[in-house]
């Protein structure tokens, strides 16, 4: 789907013309699921990229509201929803704007503090009351983690045959991957965030200051909220994040696992990717088997 800025200032002319006058400006770099445009000084278009992420804008409409007086930092504060229009074939949504760098981007000044102040974030998600909330199903983000293993051992046969396969330890690989399977999360489904990663993490005076990008919100495993803590942090910071989240080991596990499917699909070309994600892919399964090592 091809979103210009021409197409997001010509919906918010139809749509919303009391907004007309205001600027609009792409946000960069972008995200995959959706097209983010800064609409003036005070909100965000936000226009779903395919048609996979549609059931996204309503559920952020709904839901975020009220999950936002429970939590510790600023989340996205939805506004109004636009309808299909104008070519483009599917509801979008107007939020407020959150100030602040992305992490990825921006400086983050002790990193073990920001994991604490992540896992705080999460863990007061996951308190919150679940009655009525969205459920992960088969193939998302906190669903049971067995429907990704026809596709991960795909990426380790892969890796046999040498493609990337580098000097990565397929054994140790494997370990990993089948002890993730050994457990489910067999209690209550609690609230997650579906992609808690740095680009979604917003970082103000060197602090973690805001969480955005809730369309993977739902209730289910918190398992795969946890993957930063192979793809971000390391060594003290690692640490910190999990000793400040109450979680047992079995649920670690499912995490490495989350992580390493990720990693395994982008290193070897399962999904789409490019050279530099291959490579993060890599440096994260190698961290995966690190840690491994020390258990």
């Amino acid at each position: 789907m091809n979103i210009t800025l021409r197409l997001v200032k010509s919906l918010i002319a139809e749509q919303f013309p009391c907004w007309t006058a205001l600027a609009v400006t792409e946000v960069l770099p972008n995200g995959w699921d959706n097209r983010t445009f800064r609409l003036g000084d005070e909100m965000s278009v936000r226009l779903p990229s395919a048609a996979r992420y549609i059931h996204q804008v309503q559920k952020e409409h709904d839901w975020l509201p009220k999950l936002a007086p429970f939590l510790p930092l600023p989340i996205p504060t939805p506004i109004a929803i636009g309808v299909p229009a104008l070519g483009f074939p599917w509801q979008w949504s107007v939020n407020g704007w959150i100030e602040g760098e992305t992490a990825a981007a921006g400086h983050i000044a002790h990193l073990p503090q920001f994991a604490r102040s992540l896992a705080k974030f999460l863990m007061a998600l996951q308190q919150i009351d679940s009655t009525h909330a969205p459920v992960s199903g088969p193939g998302k983000r906190g669903g049971d983690l067995a429907f990704y293993d026809d596709e991960t051992r795909q990426a380790i046969e892969l890796l046999k045959r040498g493609r990337r396969g580098d000097d990565l330890d397929i054994e140790a690989i494997t370990n990993v991957w089948n002890t993730a399977l050994e457990s489910k999360w067999t209690k209550c489904p609690i609230w997650i965030h579906g992609d808690i990663a740095l680009g979604n993490l917003l970082v103000k005076n060197g602090e973690l200051s805001a969480v955005i990008d809730f369309g993977g919100i739902s209730v289910g495993d918190p398992a795969c909220d946890l993957a930063i803590a192979w793809t971000a942090f390391s060594g003290e910071s690692r640490k910190a994040f999990r000793n400040a989240l109450n979680l047992d080991d079995a649920t670690w596990a499912r995490a490495r696992g989350w992580t390493l499917w990720k990693a395994l699909i982008t290193h070897t070309g399962l999904s789409e990717t490019n050279t530099i994600e291959s490579q993060t892919s890599y440096r994260t399964i190698t961290r995966i088997l690190t840690e491994h090592n020390q258990i």
